[in-house]
């Protein structure tokens, strides 16, 4: 909660003060069928998730996490944005399998914690959904500071409930010792946390971000085991752990050879359809020969040479002229 409102706070000062970047146009309908339910999942998934460190250890909640690429896919079939295909629900499948293998060996096994996980899980699968509908179908360009100015604060509405409701009457407030550069470091991490991811996906790609996202979870766990002794995994956690991460590395495979396919496809197709027209304009020019041309003297080479610099010019645009074929056609016209 307090990171959300810092970062609301850092949004707006960037945006009306500093004048850093412009606000997105944007509508009542959009703020509010689309804007104000990925603040609401996205403030679920951070207090599911957070409530969850609670009951069970670090190294098994990252090894739930795998379980994310299963709920996305789920809930982009659910929503209409992707269609199910049978390979990646089999990747889908060995995900699941090697999850509940990992469950199965953990020794300090949870149900309260491994719920609140798992739906913290579905609800941050939901956010990316929807905010996938409103990057793409909606057509709206939002970046970091923008993105932080519109759902921070609605997150931080979302996150008051609950600690209104569940959290304050538990507090003592006299045992709570109040560290103003603790919450103000812990806040601006969150802070560059959240411009980070943005910038990574912006300035790297699919692979970097998948990769990346891949060795962060073993180091988490790595380091989990070393600082706390309760962190504690068995061999059975590491072999399921390693079966649904063979299934996350297949899905990330999948989808990042489909965007490359998607984004080559119009690279491709354009320079094999000047190729083609190029070897049409020479066929039509050896079919055609200059009929005006009198005889083969040097006298009418030059002229014969202008006829067909002048006929075939307006077929040829010129942002389809190389630059060997503009020498050329200077070369003949001089």
């Amino acid at each position: 909660m307090i990171h959300m409102g810092f970062s609301g706070v850092v949004a707006f000062v960037l945006i009306h003060v500093f004048k850093v970047v412009a606000p997105v146009k944007m509508t009542f309908v959009i703020y509010t069928t689309y804007v104000l339910p990925i603040s609401a999942f996205f403030a679920a998934s951070l207090w599911f998730g957070n409530t969850a460190y609670l009951h069970i250890s670090v190294a098994f909640i990252q090894m739930l996490k795998a379980l994310m690429p299963v709920a996305t896919f789920l809930m982009a079939v659910v929503c209409g944005t992707d269609t199910l295909r049978c390979d990646v629900f089999l990747n889908m499948v060995l995900v699941s399998v090697g999850v509940v293998i990992s469950s199965y060996g953990e020794i300090h096994f949870n149900v309260v914690g491994t719920l609140y996980q798992v739906t913290g899980i579905f609800a941050e699968a939901l956010r990316l959904v929807l905010t996938q509908v409103l990057l793409q179908k909606k057509g709206l360009t939002l970046n970091p500071i923008t993105s932080l100015y519109y759902i921070a604060p609605c997150s931080f509405l979302f996150l008051f409930v609950p600690w209104y409701l569940l959290e304050m009457p538990a507090m003592e407030v006299s045992q709570i010792q109040f560290n103003f550069w603790i919450f103000f470091s812990n806040a601006l991490c969150a802070l560059a946390l959240n411009f980070s991811i943005f910038l990574v996906i912006g300035r790297t790609g699919a692979v970097t971000i998948r990769v990346a996202g891949v060795l962060k979870d073993w180091i988490l766990i790595a380091l989990s085991t070393i600082i706390f002794p309760e962190s504690a995994i068995t061999g059975l956690n590491i072999i399921g752990y390693a079966i649904a991460l063979c299934g996350v590395v297949m899905y990330n495979y999948l989808k990042v050879k489909d965007v490359r396919a998607s984004n080559q496809l119009p690279t491709e197709t354009i320079p094999e359809r000047t190729s083609k027209e190029w070897k049409l304009d020479k066929k039509s020019s050896d079919l055609y020969p200059n009929n005006n041309n009198g005889g083969n003297g040097p006298g009418n080479n030059g002229s014969g040479v202008n006829v067909n610099v002048d006929e075939e010019a307006p077929l040829i645009p010129s942002s389809r002229l190389s630059h060997i074929g503009r020498s050329q056609l200077s070369t003949h016209s001089n």
